[in-house]
């Protein structure tokens, strides 16, 4: 008994180590992700000016660049990226879901849909308009993937909310290009459908910034429920946690967090589905330490996947949604194939 309890205090140990070897390696590496993603693009600005701007701002051009256009959008690229990622590690914990992430799920391409909606309406409603159209969209979306998964009172079954949130997810971005085409609108919505930061400005970094704060606190405070929950529904049950207030709490994170990253940053996919498969296989199945690892990586790996989308065709941007697909859908395979040879 004894050896037991030592052996699991041992691990715990190893993991807080490891999660935390994870975060501070990982912001320092975003640190510096931060000031090439800066200094890079059409205008190349050398790291020592970069430095010296973002600690003493001037008024000459090159600190013009870097605090109107590309300080917002780096911030806004790791605040996007932590934010989808820890949606992700929610979703794969509250359905027991390897897969679940919030694109598959729906609920990126249900914010999408209502942001086309938005442009149609032709209503100069900036970006905390944008935002809100996103919330209703995302939340719709979340809503009825998760009736329409749900079993019974008891919880949710993972393949029908993979089912219902793909054929949704489909049906939406369908009526959102329809919308899009019918009134002309194709290329503005054609960004939001990729995905992508070019229009990332300080007002969405604030949003951002308000209603991610609140949502990964909440994330974070629910990390140990979510543990608990994705050990199973009768285990989850028997140790006394009421298990679709957990879920419904955790819906509400998601759609918080994807939400505002959506009305910032458009339909990027996959995010959510690779960092917390990567974390978990390093730090193992405690969402105390899922989620922040999660953060920090998830703000990394779009921080890079920006600076990557800027220079494979300059002057011209590839979609950001396209590089994470390139990563995610092998990705997405490898998993299945998996969890398939496991059954």
């Amino acid at each position: 008994m004894n050896n037991i309890i030592l052996n699991q205090k041992k691990k715990k140990m190893n993991r807080l180590i490891m999660s935390t070897f994870i975060i501070v390696i990982g912001l320092i590496i975003l640190f510096f992700g931060i000031v090439l993603s800066v200094s890079l693009g059409a205008k190349h600005i050398d790291l020592n000016t970069v430095l010296s701007i973002m600690l003493s701002p001037s008024n000459d051009i090159n600190s013009k660049i870097i605090h109107d256009i590309r300080l917002p959008r780096v911030i806004a690229a790791a605040l996007v990226g932590a934010f989808l990622a820890v949606s992700g590690a929610i979703m794969q914990g509250i359905t027991r879901n390897p897969i679940a992430d919030p694109s598959i799920m729906g609920i990126t391409q249900g914010a999408t849909f209502t942001i086309a909606i938005a442009f149609a309406m032709k209503a100069n409603i900036g970006s905390s308009g944008l935002m809100i159209f996103a919330f209703i969209g995302a939340s719709l979306s979340g809503i009825i993937v998760f009736l329409l998964s749900s079993r019974s009172i008891k919880g949710v079954s993972p393949i029908k909310l993979v089912l219902a949130g793909t054929a949704l997810g489909t049906l939406l971005i369908s009526l959102a290009t329809a919308i899009a085409m019918y009134s002309n609108l194709s290329q503005e919505l054609s960004f939001w459908i990729a995905g992508g930061l070019v229009t990332a400005k300080w007002e969405g970094v604030k949003l951002l910034a308000t209603f991610g704060t609140f949502g990964v606190i909440a994330a974070i405070i629910l990390s140990p429920k979510i543990t608990i929950l994705s050990l199973g529904e009768e285990i989850a049950i028997g140790l006394g946690q009421k298990t679709n207030i957990i879920r419904f709490i955790g819906i509400v994170i998601v759609i918080i967090l994807s939400g505002s990253s959506v009305a910032v940053a458009g339909n990027i996919a996959f995010l959510g589905l690779i960092v917390p498969q990567i974390v978990r296989s390093l730090v193992g199945p405690d969402y105390r330490f899922i989620i922040p690892c999660s953060l920090v990586l998830g703000a990394n790996l779009l921080v890079f996947s920006d600076i990557a989308a800027r220079m494979i065709n300059q002057p011209y941007e590839t979609p950001i949604g396209a590089l994470t697909a390139l990563l995610g859908v092998p990705f997405f395979i490898y998993i299945v194939r998996k969890e398939a040879k496991s059954l």
